[in-house]
């Protein structure tokens, strides 16, 4: 049985410029990216109106959304 690399959409930030991920690194880490950019766009657009309380909520769940997803599908992050 051959071990496999596993296929991170996004890299990890190097040593030393802090915790979390850098640029994507696949097709499928870019699109995820480019989706959060279009719908915070969207929420501003559509959301923003009813409040920045809710619109705050928004950004938020985006964000917590994002941050998941390059758990899950990202490089293990280092400091």
């Amino acid at each position: 049985m051959k071990h496999t690399k596993p296929d991170y959409w996004f890299a990890a930030k190097p040593p030393g410029h802090g915790w979390g991920w850098g640029p994507p690194l696949t097709w499928q880490g870019w699109a995820v990216l480019v989706g959060f950019i279009m719908l915070l766009i969207a929420g501003s657009v559509l959301v923003l109106p009813y409040g920045t309380g809710i619109f705050l909520a928004y950004v938020s769940v985006l964000g917590a959304l994002l941050i998941f997803i390059c758990a899950k599908k990202g490089e293990p992050p280092g400091v």
